[in-house]
């Protein structure tokens, strides 16, 4: 934590030293919890002058599930978000891993540098697979943590924005840099072949579902960004409470309600403890009232360019083209660098 803290204050007056990896598997269309979660964060580090690669983890669908679904138009939603959001095209690689063949790649000498015991260990390979009713665990989902070093490590990020869930990843992409280096790159004396990125500890809040719970695009409780006005009044209208008319920030005793303060709060740029004082007796009614003008109010214009984005297909295939040729590139050339360090060059 220390560590991230002193990047993330470099970055305020130094960002362009950093290159940074992020990216969303294509599962479903973004919600208000990725936009408070991550994406905000994105645009925001963007505007700090960091190099950002963003991927759109195609091949990853597939880790946990039989299918890939309707993932050609979950792309592109994934897409018109990032860029409704802010993220700017001209600045930011915007790319699918099923387009970078030299990123994949990257896998084979990797693999070789990890064991099998390191992948079951993985705490997101064990809850991914025990998601799944622990039946037979593929390859690829065993692997899943092997496949996230190479989307780190072949564009040379050094930053990779996480949750302290995600640092087991994070750690075993810094395990394989370095390993790849003992064995095969020293001929390259000093100087590594990979750097050993580093964390950027999220703070970002924990934002529940309607129903109270974990918010999930497989549990059906998100507001998704795209949703109309109308739309998002509905969903929190629906929303979970509780019978105490007189409204309060408490996270641990009251978890529905001051879900619901926290996200009026973040729309509105206020602290929940001003939101709930001001609400005070008026119950969960008026507690929903406020919550859905400052959602509606604060995305309204994301939902405007959204809709602008989905409706130029070509404009959205043209910038997803750019990304793809610009991650090749370096995909490319790091892939040449592993090659001459394991002297497999002919």
């Amino acid at each position: 934590m220390a560590r991230s803290a002193e990047i993330a204050t470099d970055i305020a007056t130094n960002g362009s030293r950093y290159r940074m990896l992020t990216g969303d598997r294509p599962t479903g269309n973004l919600h208000i919890g990725h936009y408070f979660g991550s994406l905000r964060n994105r645009v925001r580090l963007q505007g700090l002058g960091v190099e950002s690669f963003v991927l759109i983890a195609d091949y990853q669908v597939i880790t946990d599930r039989d299918g890939v679904g309707p993932i050609r138009e979950r792309v592109y939603s994934l897409l018109a978000d990032y860029l409704a959001a802010g993220l700017d095209p001209q600045t930011c690689t915007i790319f699918t891993h099923s387009a970078v063949p030299g990123l994949n790649q990257l896998m084979l000498p990797f693999l070789a540098v990890v064991t099998d015991a390191e992948l079951r260990r993985n705490p997101t390979v064990k809850s991914e697979w025990e998601a799944t009713g622990e039946r037979p665990l593929s390859g690829l989902l065993l692997t899943y943590p092997v496949h996230q070093a190479a989307d780190i490590l072949f564009c040379k990020a050094n930053i990779v924005p996480v949750g302290k869930d995600q640092l087991p990843h994070l750690e075993q992409a810094r395990v394989i840099a370095r390993r790849f280096d003992e064995r095969f790159g020293r001929a390259r004396a000093d100087a590594p072949v990979f750097p050993q990125p580093e964390a950027l500890l999220s703070e970002a809040p924990s934002i529940l579902g309607m129903d109270g719970t974990k918010m999930s695009k497989s549990r059906g409780n998100t507001i998704e960004l795209g949703e109309s006005a109308d739309q998002t009044a509905k969903l929190i209208k629906r929303a979970v409470t509780d019978s105490d008319r007189h409204i309060t920030y408490d996270p641990e005793q009251r978890p529905e309600v001051s879900n619901l303060v926290m996200l009026a709060a973040l729309c509105l740029d206020r602290t929940p403890e001003s939101i709930a004082e001001e609400i005070g007796d008026g119950g969960g009614g008026g507690l929903k009232k406020l919550v859905t003008a400052a959602v509606n109010d604060h995305f309204d214009g994301h939902r405007a360019r959204r809709a602008e984005l989905v409706a130029d297909q070509g404009y959205l295939e043209e910038v997803l083209r750019a990304g793809n040729t610009r991650a090749n590139e370096i995909a490319d050339a790091t892939l040449t660098e592993v090659r001459q360090a394991m002297q497999m060059v002919y």
